[in-house]
């Protein structure tokens, strides 16, 4: 194995492997706040299906290209290539379509003067978890084809198939064109949306601000203050989700079109994908005060472990 082999290993596993520590953590803890109801906040279902969502993109993408990384090649039949392509495209979409609902969410919220009669259904559990429910539906459906054109492994020197290292497709430049333009087109539709409701919240925030500066004193309306550090927090999420996006597009669209894209343009194309997976759940524990307080009592119970060993 080369050592440009081995540090591309070494990079697929690293990302994949904290990624999918750091989704995993946050999604026990957003369940557990599901079930129990304890320290429940209105977003923790879609943050849950955010970090499912992005488990399932890591597992998906990233081991199977790790491995590929590593030298490894037809460990995949047809059947496992078609199952592991629908999963990617389903979480990728569903991981899409969440930050939207956590974005249109946390809009309607600071102004409901949007949507009035939306600011009433968004307090209701139920209407959040039909939503959530509603883009796992969506996409399963819209990626159903998936099977149709992927296909195992293949050796052909056919410019018309072409493969990432463990499955292929056919590449057929007229076909590859028409879904790429379906398939990309509802996303950039999405990222405009995106950009829509992270300027509204901006802009709403600063007229608040601006209302606001005449008080003297240094209290703040709590509700505010909770709202400001959520949108900052989504600000974050969108921003580099619409980067790392954008850029997986652009190099997607040129894979799409060039007859034979190379195997670094396949690793690009899978780093910049699995970067927005690997690093959310980390902005998100920075953020949540949930993480923090877990950490304390961890730390507090350690440090009082030896003295009960001790007593013993």
């Amino acid at each position: 194995m080369g050592s440009g082999k081995l540090e591309l290993g070494i990079i697929f596993v690293t990302q994949t492997g904290v990624g999918i520590l750091g989704n995993s953590f946050l999604f026990c803890l957003y369940t557990f706040s599901l079930v129990t109801g304890h320290k429940l906040r209105p977003t923790d279902l879609i943050l849950n299906q955010l970090v499912l969502a992005n488990s399932m993109v890591l597992f998906s993408k990233g081991i199977p290209q790790t491995m590929v990384a590593f030298g490894s090649q037809y460990f995949l039949d047809d059947a496992a290539c078609k199952l592991i392509f629908y999963y990617y495209r389903v979480s990728t979409g569903v991981s899409f379509s969440t930050i939207c609902l956590l974005n249109g969410y946390q809009v309607i919220k600071l102004n409901p003067s949007i949507c009035r009669w939306m600011e009433l259904k968004i307090r209701s559990p139920k209407f959040i978890g039909f939503c959530c429910f509603l883009c796992w539906i969506l996409h399963l459906s819209i990626n159903s084809f998936i099977p149709v054109i992927v296909n195992g492994p293949s050796n052909s020197k056919n410019l018309s198939v072409k493969t990432n290292g463990y499955c292929s497709w056919n590449g057929v430049l007229r076909f590859n064109i028409l879904y790429t333009v379906i398939y990309f087109s509802l996303d950039f539709m999405s990222l405009g949306f995106l950009v829509w409701a992270s300027s509204s919240m901006i802009s709403t925030l600063l007229r608040h601000k601006q209302q606001v500066q005449h008080i003297r004193n240094n209290s703040r309306a709590p509700r505010m203050s909770h709202e400001a550090r959520a949108t900052r927090t989504i600000f974050v999420l969108v921003s580099s989700f619409v980067t790392f996006y954008s850029i997986y597009a652009i190099l997607t669209v040129w894979m799409t079109v060039v007859a034979n894209p190379g195997q670094w343009k396949v690793n690009s194309t899978v780093l910049l994908s699995s970067c927005f997976p690997a690093l959310s759940p980390f902005v998100l524990m920075v953020k949540d005060t949930r993480v923090s307080q877990f950490c304390f009592v961890c730390r507090a119970r350690t440090n009082c472990f030896p003295n009960v060993v001790t007593v013993i």
